[in-house]
Formats: C-alpha cells, structure tokens, sequence
C-alpha cells in the first residue's frame, strides 16, 4: 500500500532539486530557464522533492532541446498511468533561446547542463539550465585554492 501523504508534504513554490557540482565541474557561461513538458505524476512527484538533476544534460533534436538523463520518481499513488524516470523531457524556451543553446552547443566541448529544479510562483514548474564547458583538472585545483584563500 502506499504512504499517505498530507497537503503539507508537498512543495508549492520553491526548490526542488539542485546541482550543486554543477559550478565546481564547469565554467558557465550562460544561464536560462526554461519549462518542462510533464506529465500529471511527473508534476505530483515533483511536489513531494523525489527528483535528481545530477546526471541531467541538454541534447538537441530536429531544432528542440530536451534534457536527457533527468530522474522523476515514480509517483506512489498512480493508479493506472505512471511515467519513465529517466526519460527525455522537452524544455519549453522562447525561439530566440533555442537558437542560442543550439549555436552554443556547436562549439567544441560545450554542454547544456541542470542547474536548478524549482516551481515559480504561479506554481509550473521550471528548470534553470546553464550552457558552459567542462573545467580541466587544474581548473578545479584553482576553484579549490580560491576558495580556500577566502576562507581564510
């Protein structure tokens, strides 16, 4: 049987998940927010904070971009219909905003990345992508010794 969950379990506006190794592992360039096309027990797993963009990236496809690799639990109390957890999700962006990823993701070593998984105030959900390159290792090692001057 599945857990009972009451209205204050489930998030409403704000956070859900977050990529925190996303800004020690690369260089971000650009950021953009883009909508999710979900279905309704993607959208209600989201609102109890079972998901993980850790792993998630942006790929394109016949001019749209999708993220790739993005894991929604399943939602407990689904009945019939449920959903794939690491399936492609499209990314809603503005014509302008595709335009700019796919020329941006043409050039060598350049990747579309999750940053934030979050649901804005009219309660849809959102997610914060970041178009960078990936750090060398001497980049890291420099990323760890700044930080480490600033806490001193």
């Amino acid at each position: 049987m599945a857990k009972k969950t009451s209205k204050s379990d489930f998030i409403s506006v704000g956070l859900v998940a977050q990529n925190r190794r996303a800004h020690f592992d690369y260089l971000i360039e650009e950021f953009f927010t883009a909508g999710l096309q979900l279905t309704g027990t993607e959208v209600k797993s989201l609102r109890l904070g079972h998901a993980n963009i850790n792993d998630a990236y942006g790929v394109e496809k016949c001019g749209e971009v999708f993220m790739s690799n993005m894991f929604i639990a399943e939602y407990a109390n689904k009945g019939y219909e449920s959903h794939a957890e690491k399936r492609e999700r499209k990314l809603l962006l503005k014509k302008k905003e595709i335009i700019k990823i796919i020329n941006g993701l043409n050039k060598k070593g350049a990747t579309l990345i999750a940053m934030k998984l979050f649901f804005n105030e009219s309660g849809r959900a959102k997610l914060e992508i970041g178009l960078g390159r990936g750090k060398k290792l001497y980049d890291k090692r420099e990323t760890a010794k700044e930080r480490d001057w600033k806490r001193e």
